[in-house]
């Protein structure tokens, strides 16, 4: 096997160029800099109207936040020891799960990139001369 196909079998590779596949596109979503200035207009036209809306609710907020502190230190009262390494367990696996799940994404969204590339290089060096 040749060093390109060893390299196009990779699945880091792929799960690179779905990286920069992805990031690519999301960048291009953005567009940051058409929206820039209209950002700034309408961030400095609502602030005042911010603040104030914080501060009306900052009591309300803190009242909350209060009451459900209290809520939480009951509740950890009530959590038996022995449930602890079965959830860590199951969180752990529902979160290796996902990463693996999206690596295969990625690397299925890079395979496309460089096959893609592969295939307009192929129809460029085919070109006959002129």
């Amino acid at each position: 096997m040749t060093l390109a196909n060893t390299i196009r079998e990779n699945k880091a590779v792929y799960t690179v160029a779905g990286v920069g596949d992805l990031a690519y596109e999301k960048i291009r979503e953005v567009q940051i800099d058409k929206y820039r200035e209209q950002v700034a207009e309408t961030v400095g036209k609502y602030r005042g109207e911010v603040r104030e809306t914080v501060d009306k609710y900052r009591g309300e907020v803190l009242q909350t936040v209060e009451k459900y502190r209290g809520e939480v230190r009951e509740n950890v009262g009530k959590i038996e020891v022995k449930d602890l390494p079965g959830a860590a367990v199951s969180y752990a696996t529902h979160f290796g799960t996902r990463a693996v799940e999206l690596i295969d994404e990625l690397a299925e969204r890079g395979k496309k990139v460089v096959h893609r590339e592969a295939v307009e290089v192929a129809e460029i060096t085919e070109r006959p001369a002129p």
